[in-house]
């Protein structure tokens, strides 16, 4: 057996490894992410490093390889736990082991280390008297001046001495050669947590809620690391139920990783958090700079702080002893990497707990199918908050038919209950939350007058228009001609529903000219701070009305909104995604959540041109339960996940004709060489997009439901096609369960 090695862990060094046998002691027990003893360079000094590949083929002349001296003596290291993860990432994603290290480790870049610098006196107080009175017969009067200082401050930060004493770069330097004092460096974090203000009261948890920390502590007390579901309606309080259980863990000297789907989370809940835990609480986002994320990573490395809160990819912070990992909004698509290790962060946060034996609490008001069915079925433990934890009750809802509305000669995107309620708020002074469903593309095609869209007669899902007006399925290939007339009613009034942003900011200020209004997307929040500022300023009661995307029914807590109108439920119902019901009734009932936290009632209002549609009903009742029950029938009818796994291969190459044979070999290669029962091969089909910048792709699916038979089918694939010539300008991709 061979292993490859790596010896040092820097974006330079990576993707360079060393091959070295494996002595036949040690057959049997290495594995990948290995800390091992070798011998390097000429002189074979020892040194350490990590294995990253295993496998029965030398790479040189066989008498030329040097065998590993050994395994690492001692505990574990952090880097040593993370090639692991990298492995496992390997084996159930289907990439390579570089791109799952570069994923998991804080791969060391060249970002310069902030220094502290201090000057600081080193003789004794008859020595600086003496000199003192030297430099006054002198008339040296900078040295005077800095050794006074110094007399009263034995240590001052070389940047007030510049800046307050005037005192030059010179003079500290002629201290040092007279043996005076010496500049003294430290390296100096950044501190991402920026503008906390004023104390958190403690909030007394009602029975529900202390039942459910009760419930996890006793668990964790008694050495049973669970997972637990907290399925929780808007507003019951799970975060009081997170900070409980975190406080506890931390009382025991571990860690804990808190993941938020989104940096339109982070405002709201880093207070919350630092208010309560303090300096021990760092955040991470992609919007820091690499100087900033890379000294959060040493912070929690070197045990500076206990708490890290941040997207998935704070899930991998190296922490020495994890006890807890929250995810909280559980059921967003933003924990599932659009990036190859197409990894999901539910997933491997499970097995991060699995390993260092911690605990797991997913909270959601409304779970993924994943999650509500592996609770269904035993998996996970189900922990119920039903009722609101304030004074708030939840809000009333009104569905309003947008097909009956242009029958009535309503042709503005606000129907008449939504424009006489916001009239309502606005001469109260309550503020109001817009949502619009999807940023302004055409999502699917229906027609106006009767609400039919145009869907794959063999998928159940929403056909997507391409370029030339024909209509396709993603999943099966199924296409058909442009539609012009309903096939339903014979309307001409088919086409597909545009809407953005900007459109309804319009159109708001139109209308309601009075109002103060801002506008929450990708274009108003690209700046570092972007989010921040938008939410303070609503939080702050600066605008009535915040018009947005789906970053703004998640998770945020605003007293004064009382109504939450959703301008159009159905751009997320019928997207060309069998999870598009899922989607739709999750951020229904998320964005009806937003309005009536506090005292006042609130209203939610949602526009449809298909009121009856189960998610569009279940979301309006706030009822999960009728939601699920509906929704899992499907996806077993259908064999999707949860029920089944679903593996997409995709393939893409600038060329054509080589893509479409390279697409029917994989489809070839499945159907012949992986005989499992149950198994069923999907496609080649066109990808949603089949050309992007002159580079085509094709897209495979593969259903079955053992996951491991899935990963078996990857492994044996990239075997068959890594260094095969006929696949050299072939990207070829997996993507399991996305």
């Amino acid at each position: 057996m061979y292993a490859d090695v790596i010896i040092d862990i820097s974006h330079e060094q990576l993707d360079k490894t060393f091959q070295y046998a494996v002595p036949d002691g040690l057959v049997d027990v290495i594995e990948l992410g290995m800390s091992v003893d070798i011998p390097f360079g000429a002189g074979n000094r020892q040194i350490t490093g990590y294995v990253v590949g295993l496998g029965d083929k030398a790479a040189y002349p066989v008498e030329k390889i040097k065998y590993i001296t050994g395994i690492t003596e001692g505990k574990v290291t952090a880097v040593s736990r993370m090639l692991k993860l990298a492995a496992w990432l390997k084996h159930n994603y289907g990439c390579t082991m570089n791109q799952a290290i570069k994923t998991v480790i804080p791969v060391k870049d060249k970002v310069k280390q902030k220094e502290k610098h201090s000057v600081n006196l080193i003789i004794d107080a008859a020595q600086a008297q003496k000199y003192l009175g030297t430099f006054a017969k002198k008339n040296a009067k900078a040295r005077y001046r800095l050794l006074e200082a110094l007399i009263k401050e034995p240590v001052i930060d070389e940047s007030i001495i510049k800046s307050k004493l005037n005192i030059t770069a010179q003079t500290v330097k002629a201290f040092e050669d007279m043996g005076i004092a010496e500049v003294r460096s430290e390296d100096m974090y950044r501190n991402p947590v920026r503008n906390v203000t004023g104390e958190r009261k403690r909030i007394e948890l009602n029975e529900q809620q202390k039942n459910a920390v009760d419930t996890i502590i006793a668990d964790y007390d008694n050495g049973d690391y669970k997972t637990y579901l907290l399925h929780g309606v808007t507003g019951s309080g799970k975060t009081e139920v997170y900070l409980e259980t975190i406080e506890h863990v931390l009382n025991h000297g571990r860690q804990v990783i808190v993941l938020i789907p989104e940096i339109a989370l982070t405002f709201q809940t880093v207070q919350r958090f630092y208010h309560r835990f303090g300096d021990k609480v760092s955040i991470m986002n992609s919007r820091m700079s690499k100087g900033e994320r890379y000294d959060q990573f040493l912070r929690a490395q070197r045990g500076d702080i206990s708490v890290m809160i941040g997207p998935r990819s704070a899930l991998f912070t190296p922490f020495s002893n994890i006890g807890l990992i929250v995810i909280d909004e559980e059921h967003e698509g933003a924990y599932k990497s659009e990036t190859v290790p197409r990894y999901h962060a539910r997933e491997v946060a499970c097995h991060i707990a699995k390993e260092a034996g911690a605990s797991v609490i997913l909270g959601s008001a409304t779970p993924s199918m994943e999650s509500y069915y592996a609770a269904m079925n035993g998996h996970i433990q189900l922990i119920t908050l039903d009722s609101r934890a304030g004074s708030g009750g939840l809000p009333a809802v009104d569905i309003v038919d947008l097909r009956e509305e242009l029958r009535l000669g309503n042709r503005t995107i606000f129907s008449n209950r939504l424009r006489e309620l916001m009239s309502d708020r606005l001469a109260k002074h309550e503020q109001i939350m817009l949502f619009l469903n999807k940023r302004g593309v055409a999502g699917f095609i229906s027609c106006r007058s009767c609400g039919k869209v145009m869907k794959c007669p063999h998928c159940d899902v929403s056909l997507t228009e391409h370029a030339d007006g024909r209509l396709m399925c993603h999943y099966c290939g199924y296409t058909t001609p442009k539609i012009t007339v309903c096939p339903s009613c014979g309307s001409r009034y088919v086409s597909g529903f545009r809407a953005g942003t900007e459109g309804v900011e319009a159109q708001v200020k139109k209308t309601f000219p009075q109002a103060r209004v801002l506008r929450m997307d990708m274009d108003t929040t690209r700046g570092k701070d972007g989010h921040e500022k938008i939410l303070s300023e609503f939080a702050n009661g600066n605008a009535d009305i915040l018009i947005g995307t789906q970053m703004i029914v998640k998770g945020h807590d605003f007293p004064n909104v009382t109504l939450m109108g959703v301008l159009a439920a159905d751009m997320s119902l019928y997207s060309s995604d069998y999870r598009a019901s899922e989607r739709t009734f999750q951020l229904l009932t998320q964005a009806a959540g937003r309005a009536g936290r506090a005292e006042k009632s609130g209203n939610v209002v949602i526009q449809t041109y298909t009121p009856e549609h189960f998610s569009i009903v279940s979301a309006a009742n706030q009822d999960y339960n009728a939601f699920y029950e509906q929704e899992i029938a499907y996806r077993k009818l259908c064999g999707y996940p949860p029920a089944d796994n679903l593996m997409k291969i995709m393939l893409s190459s600038p060329d054509e004709m080589l893509l479409t044979k390279s697409a029917a070999w994989v489809k070839a290669f499945v159907d012949n060489n992986c005989k499992y029962k149950g198994l069923m091969c999907i496609g080649p089909a066109d990808a949603p997009i089949y050309k992007i910048k002159d580079v085509y792709s094709k897209i495979i699916y593969v259903k079955h439901k053992d996951r491991e038979v899935l990963n078996s089918i990857h492994e044996k694939l990239d075997v068959n096609i890594v260094g095969n010539q006929a696949f050299k300008n072939i990207n070829v991709q997996y993507d399991i369960n996305g």
